[in-house]
């Protein structure tokens, strides 16, 4: 999944638990400017701080092997 594609999700996710940045932050034990970045699909975020965002949420991360 490319970042974007991630942030896009989050950021869906976030706003059907009527959640603001600031609040999903708070929850989640991140800053505001991380959650903004990770929604914004930037590069290199740290993934603990997004497994984090993404329990709050109630969403997970499933990694599996790519066809080739």
């Amino acid at each position: 999944m490319a970042p974007a594609a991630l942030g896009a999700a989050i950021r869906e996710q976030r706003r059907s638990h009527h959640l603001t940045q600031s609040e999903l932050a708070g929850l989640a034990g991140t800053g505001v400017r991380f959650v903004s970045e990770l929604e914004r699909g930037k590069p290199g975020a740290e993934i603990g701080k997004i497994m984090d965002v993404l329990a709050v949420l109630g969403l997970r991360l499933q990694v599996v092997e790519a066809s080739p």
